[in-house]
């Protein structure tokens, strides 16, 4: 999944996350409804205190129409539908936010 940190004291979160996404995908996009914030062990054997937080955006992609690219940061990247978010490797709180962005599109 994108995500990236805030960057300049006069930047949102909104702001943030179109940055990250264009970034590491190439996609342009404008940030929708705020769905989650939860927090995240990223490493199991980490500390209990070293722990993120994870604020998730629907996002309306502007640019539909190109194909999105494999950034640096990633190993792969695959486009998904609602019906494989169960199956996908991806921590649980991940999981919820994209079926909270399909319920809003309903």
């Amino acid at each position: 999944m994108p995500g990236g940190r805030l960057e300049s004291e006069d930047a949102t979160p909104e702001v943030t996350v179109a940055r990250e996404i264009s970034e590491e995908s190439g996609w342009t996009v404008e940030a929708g409804p705020l769905l989650d914030v939860w927090l995240y062990r990223p490493l199991p054997q980490a500390k209990p205190e070293r722990r993120v937080v994870i604020v998730t955006y629907g996002c309306n992609v502007l640019t539909p129409d190109a194909e999105p690219r494999l950034s640096h940061e990633h190993k792969q990247i695959e486009l998904f539908t609602a019906a494989d978010v169960p199956d996908l490797h991806m921590p649980q709180g991940y999981k919820q936010s994209i079926a909270a962005w399909y319920e809003h599109q309903e």
